[in-house]
């Protein structure tokens, strides 16, 4: 099996992380990763919001945020196990993603606001 690629921190660039978080899937993902302060598999991302993620398109999701250095990967028997770097990242790039994720989380609570409420 090939090896996982993981960007040194100093090869951590704004626009990669701009880049990868510009996906509402990945912001997704990558604000639930963060939030949970522990490690996650893959599998517990299959479900984003109301609707599936395909195991294709969650793998993509999970490389690109990878290879932008925003997350650690590791394989444990089939499963890949999952960790923010939130701690290095921000030691290199201080706020930028608290900004980011504020930001989402805003986005996300006034369409959850705007959604019709059911009876």
């Amino acid at each position: 099996m090939r090896p996982l690629f993981h960007p040194s921190i100093e090869d951590v660039s704004v626009e990669a992380i701009l880049h990868a978080l510009s996906d509402p899937a990945r912001a997704a993902i990558f604000a639930e990763l963060a939030g949970a302060g522990c490690v996650q598999g893959c599998s517990a991302f299959a479900r984003i919001g109301d609707r599936m993620i395909p195991k294709s398109s969650l793998s993509q999701h999970f490389k690109v945020l990878r290879e932008a250095g925003l997350i650690h990967s590791e394989r444990q028997g089939v499963e890949m196990r999952n960790t923010s770097r939130c701690a290095e990242v921000d030691a290199r790039y201080p706020g930028l993603l608290a900004a980011i994720l504020n930001a989402y989380a805003a986005k996300a609570a006034m369409a959850c606001a705007a959604a019709p409420q059911e009876a």
